[in-house]
This record gives structure tokens, sequence and C-alpha cells, in this order.
């Protein structure tokens, strides 16, 4: 009667045993350049730094910084971000990923805004070493109208430490953000 105990707990764990798809690493720190747009228009750049940690192999924490100037003005702004993801391997090769954070915006001088972003998608390893993702979400809050964005981007791996990251998150309106730069991955 023990043994079936164990078997039939081990059975029954099986769905949430599953670990990153093949190629995709939850553990990195990258850095590099940020720009914001405002109806097509550049409206602030600057720079950039985020992480993720897998704390499980379905769980991962992430955060990320930016500091931007706005142009034409003598202000900048502060952005943070924290949250948690799920990932579970849905293809050999490719993660479902859900992703909620919290979000910050200071300008200073009393200007800013807090609020949340929920997220959902895939990670995917398009070719050996080039990683694509498209995560659709909504960000709202105190200070924040609701409002529908795309995350898409891409990271090319020179080596298993080493790639370059690339992505757009496209908000409803016509409101961009980019980030470039390079990737560290343990």
């Amino acid at each position: 009667m023990k043994r079936f105990t164990i078997a039939l707990a081990l059975a029954a764990a099986l769905p949430f045993a599953a670990t990153a798809a093949d190629g995709i690493n939850y553990n990195y720190v990258q850095g590099g350049y940020v720009q914001s747009r405002v109806d097509g228009h550049k409206a602030a750049d600057g720079y950039g730094v985020a992480g993720s940690v897998a704390v499980h192999p379905n769980v991962h924490v992430f955060g990320s910084y930016a500091n931007q100037d706005i142009k034409n003005t003598n202000v900048d702004f502060d952005q943070w971000t924290i949250g948690a993801g799920y990932n579970k391997t849905i293809g050999s090769r490719t993660d479902f990923v859900a992703n909620a954070a919290y979000e910050k915006v200071d300008a200073g001088h009393g200007i800013n805004a807090d609020g949340y972003s929920v997220e959902g998608g895939v990670r995917s390893m398009l070719a050996s070493n080039i990683e694509g993702y498209a995560l659709l979400g909504y960000a709202d809050g105190d200070d924040i109208d609701g409002d529908v964005y795309g995350r898409f981007g891409a990271t090319a791996h020179f080596t298993p430490n080493w790639g370059v990251d690339a992505n757009v998150r496209l908000i409803k309106g016509g409101d961009t953000q980019w980030f470039i730069g390079p990737r560290f991955s343990w």
C-alpha cells in the first residue's frame, strides 16, 4: 500500500515537474539602450538593466530599471518593474509563459504613477542560437489607464553565456518602448 501511495503521488506531480524547453534559460542579466516613443515620435531615451532568476523549474522572478531623459527638456524619469512568472513547456523548444508585475514610473517632483501588468505568451528557440518571444499583456493602475500591449523580442546567443537581446513593447494607441543590449546568462 505504501508503494502504491508513493507511486500515485509521483504520478500526480508529473504535470508540475516540467522544466524549461531546450535552450530557454530564465537566469540572466542584461543592460543596454532604451527608448520610448509617443505617437511615433522619439520622446525619451536612456539606459536600462533587467534580470531574471529561476527559483523553481516552473517559476522565475524578474525585475528591471530604466532611466530616460525626455527630449528637449531637463526632465528624466525612472521606470521600475518587479514581478514573478510561470513557465510550462508546451513543445520541445517552446514554453508558455505567464508574468505578473508591479510597475512604477517616477519623474520626481511628485510626478509618478504605479500599477500592475499581466502578460502571457510563448518563448521559443527558433534556431540553435536564436530565441524569440511574443507576449500579450495588460497594464493598469491608479494613474495608468488600462492599456493592452504586445511585447515581442529575440535573443541571439553567441556563446552559452553571452548574447544580445532586442525587444519592443507596442502599446495600444501607438506608444512604443524599445530595448537593445547584451545579455549574460548562467
